[in-house]
């Protein structure tokens, strides 16, 4: 099977090949691209549930500003998807301890969300929520269609890890040395354009390069692409907005 050239006239595979000289079975991809899309709609689902909640019900996000222990536990929602990322890394292929994994995850990021969500104007939200939405689903389109016609844009890994050290480090930097207003402003404007580039570079490694058994580890790519780029431009619509 894994031998064979699947074009658009092979009755077996069913459907066209999703990139040129494609030698998988066009089927089994799809399904499993479907299978990732729904663990991602899925996690997204759940993160606006819990970020509305979050967002909507005060004493909560006045917990964690108000008490030293809702700062102590707003510390563990950070660490925490880090940490799960460990005993994922192992049991992503064992059920259901995988999905327990990616659900935990799941819910620690989401409240973080909900928490950064609770400090912004809901205008600024709708706005990065629509814009996000936007962006995500055109860069999909884009980057099958892209692979389509022979593209590949395994390129832009290296590129990308240097923008996340850059990002990173520039952090640090504000954490400790506060740079101003249009820093802040700067920043969020190349997260924006970085976990864009994520977008299209996830989506193409989901199209071509993960196996079936690494279904866990592309949704969790794939999701967290979507949070960070909504991140990036709630942090840039709300410098502009102040």
């Amino acid at each position: 099977m894994w031998g064979h050239s699947y074009g658009k006239d092979d009755i077996e595979s069913g459907r066209e090949p999703l990139y040129p000289m494609m030698l998988e079975s066009p089927e089994l991809r799809w399904s499993f691209i479907r299978k990732i899309y729904s663990i991602v709609s899925i996690q997204l689902i759940l993160t606006i549930a819990i970020a509305s909640v979050v967002v909507t019900v005060h004493p909560i996000s006045h917990f964690f500003t108000s008490t030293g222990a809702g700062l102590a536990l707003y510390i563990v929602l950070i660490i925490t998807p880090l940490i799960v990322l460990w005993p994922l890394s192992y049991y992503y292929q064992k059920h259901p301890v995988n999905y327990f994994l990616l659900g935990v995850f799941t819910v620690t990021i989401a409240s973080a969300v909900g928490l950064t969500c609770a400090f912004t104007s809901g205008k600024v939200i709708l706005e990065a929520v629509i814009l996000t939405a936007a962006v995500v689903v055109s860069l999909t389109l884009y980057t099958f269609w892209a692979a389509k016609r022979g593209q590949d844009f395994n390129f832009l890994g290296p590129f990308l890890f240097g923008g996340i050290v850059v990002l990173m480090l520039f952090s640090m930097i504000q954490i400790f040395f506060p740079l101003g207003h249009i820093s802040t402003m700067i920043y969020g404007g190349v997260a924006s354009i970085i976990f864009c580039g994520y977008i299209i570079y996830d989506t193409d490694n989901l199209i071509k390069r993960y196996t079936y058994d690494q279904y866990i580890w592309a949704a969790v790519a794939l999701y967290l692409d979507v949070i960070n780029l909504f991140l990036s431009l709630l942090n840039l619509l709300r410098a502009v907005d102040n």
